[in-house]
């Protein structure tokens, strides 16, 4: 059996998806896609993924069973410089909770607040 990371996939639950989708299409500068659930009770917008590559795919979940929150699981987006995400946080509807700060050897990090408040973290090594 061939070893993998621990994590295959992310949900990041909201309570308004558009909204949602608005934020992290604006921080990050990138395009969700609709994405359907077999069982017909989320809604869903993926984020971009190639599923060969390094790294885990995600989307963003409008469901009943569960919600946002902060103070739960955190996850690192990755970036060329976190600053340039951090500048568009308050923007689109979020808060920055701690500026770019270093992390030694493995980069950079900025702590945000997304618009349904979750707490996610931007990570870089610049």
């Amino acid at each position: 059996m061939n070893k993998s990371n621990a994590i295959g996939w992310f949900d990041i639950y909201v309570e308004n998806l558009d909204r949602a989708t608005k934020f992290y299409e604006g921080v990050f500068q990138i395009k969700l896609t609709k994405m359907g659930d077999p069982t017909g009770e989320t809604k869903m917008m993926s984020f971009p993924a190639e599923m060969s590559v390094y790294g885990a795919a995600g989307a963003l979940v409008k469901s009943d069973y569960a919600k946002p929150g902060s103070g739960g699981t955190m996850l690192y987006f990755n970036s060329e410089d976190c600053n340039s995400e951090e500048s568009r946080i308050v923007k689109f509807g979020g808060k920055v909770i701690r500026n770019k700060f270093s992390i030694g050897e493995y980069g950079w990090v900025s702590i945000c607040e997304d618009s349904e408040g979750n707490s996610i973290g931007i990570s870089s090594m610049k």
